[in-house]
């Protein structure tokens, strides 16, 4: 804790002050005088100095300072930060540096009495509390209430990142043909999309393919004859080597966020909540009947219904409950297993005693129909998603390469429509999944422009 203090406040003297001459606080140091005691960050150096800040952000401030660590820089994709420090981006990486600082000071007390600050870049950061967790956008705050003379520094986790801004896309300009596949949970998020995209103009073929992440993946990496792979899961190591292998470099694009729904139906509407842990006894088969789980339940035989082993869905499933050992699941005796979320709502509707699960967006046009089972007492909904205490929450992804784009025009023109317009796309009237923050929104918006 002590060096990552140091070296934070080292980034901070690189920030805000240009010469180790200045002047000296009463009572302390200076924050240049601190930074001397330690050099690291060099890839902050590098993007200080090549946005030419060092004298634009002197003076004695005061300034708040929501500082990155050098962890918080690394999970920015090496092609971004290229891109950042190229001599045409200034303006660009100038707008993300001093988005991170507040001109005034504000203690850790002051930034949570406010929802929203304003930058020197112009922009408002925006506050949020969850228990003793504060975020600043999508960034958590580590350390707070480091003083230096000229202000304050908090240690955030991730880069904050101010609003970016993809060039205009006209649909009806947009020639050429685009195959998507993938994953049957982003599946109704690619179509809506592509809907969006065909009403405003787009005239050619977009094929939008409900296969299952794993297969989809096979048809993008291994046959290499899609343009976009739908996928409920990060892609593996051994599906990047598959595209390595057809000179295909992967690029990921977190597009939304979604609660996956462990549901019954109402002939079953006693199960109103579960353990992972009870989850796991019922769907390995270890327990055959309801009052096995809860003796206050029927005696019921327990019905399992469960996505297909080529979906993301199941991957996760698998992972959050059984730790990633599937044969668990695979071997629960008479489970039912299907890549068509349809035909999984339709068995647990129909079948007393029955459970499944499947995407949050197959569960709420079905509502009336089923019922969605708390888990370790939580509800499946917005906040609890976005907040991380829904224990069954999970990020969903489009892939496509730069050379796909620059190739095939109209998938750059697609991606790029996709990641302005996607959230005006979900909802609990439209597809109901959840927006992601702000932050990674715009680190997607920020991966398409490095790889033009």
């Amino acid at each position: 804790m002590k060096n990552r203090i140091i070296a934070l406040i080292a980034l901070v003297a690189i920030l805000l002050v240009p010469v180790a001459g200045a002047v000296q606080a009463q009572g302390g140091k200076t924050i240049v005088e601190i930074a001397i005691e330690n050099g690291n960050f060099k890839t902050l150096v590098a993007a200080v100095q090549a946005a030419g800040l060092v004298d634009a952000l002197s003076g004695a401030g005061p300034l708040t300072v929501f500082a990155p660590t050098d962890e918080a820089f690394a999970k920015i994709p090496a092609p971004v930060l290229e891109y950042l420090l190229k001599p045409e981006n200034k303006k660009l990486l100038t707008d993300i540096l001093t988005y991170h600082v507040v001109p005034a000071k504000a203690m850790a007390k002051d930034v949570v009495a406010a929802p929203s600050h304003k930058t020197l870049q112009g922009e408002e950061l925006f506050v949020s509390v969850f228990g003793d967790t504060v975020k600043i956008n999508g960034a958590t705050v580590v350390t707070a209430d480091i003083e230096a003379s000229n202000g304050v520094i908090h240690v955030i986790d991730r880069v904050i990142l101010p609003t970016i801004t993809l060039p205009e896309v006209d649909p009806a300009t947009v020639k050429g043909n685009i195959i998507a596949a993938g994953s049957s949970t982003v599946f109704p998020l690619t179509r809506a999309v592509g809907n969006a995209f065909k009403n405003e103009g787009y005239t050619d073929s977009l094929e939008v393919a409900s296969i299952g992440t794993g297969a989809g993946f096979e048809r993008f990496c291994k046959s290499a004859e899609t343009d976009i792979s739908n996928a409920s899961r990060p892609i593996k190591n051994s599906e990047r080597e598959d595209c390595r292998a057809k000179n295909r470099e992967p690029i990921e694009f977190f597009v939304a966020i979604d609660a996956l729904a462990v549901v019954v139906g109402n002939q079953t509407n006693y199960v109103t909540g579960l353990t992972v842990e009870e989850l796991g006894k019922v769907f390995s088969g270890a327990v055959k009947t309801w009052n096995e789980v809860n003796p206050a339940w029927p005696a019921d035989e327990i019905k399992l219904f469960s996505p297909g082993t080529d979906s993301g869905t199941f991957d996760y499933f698998v992972e959050a409950v059984f730790k990633n050992d599937k044969e668990k699941i695979l071997k629960a005796p008479g489970i039912q297993l299907s890549e068509d979320d349809n035909v999984l709502v339709q068995g647990v509707e129909g079948t007393k005693g029955a459970i499944g699960y499947f995407g949050f967006a197959y569960y709420l046009p079905n509502r009336d129909k089923l019922k969605a089972v708390a888990i370790n007492g939580i509800e499946a909904n917005e906040v609890n998603a976005e907040n991380g205490t829904y224990p069954l929450a999970r990020p969903l992804f489009i892939y496509t390469t730069a050379q796909i784009m620059k190739d095939k025009p109209q998938v750059a023109a697609f991606v790029n429509y996709y990641l302005t317009n996607v959230n005006e796309q979900l909802g609990p009237d439209k597809v109901a999944y959840f927006p992601v923050n702000r932050d990674s929104l715009n680190l997607d918006r920020l991966e398409w422009l490095a790889a033009q």
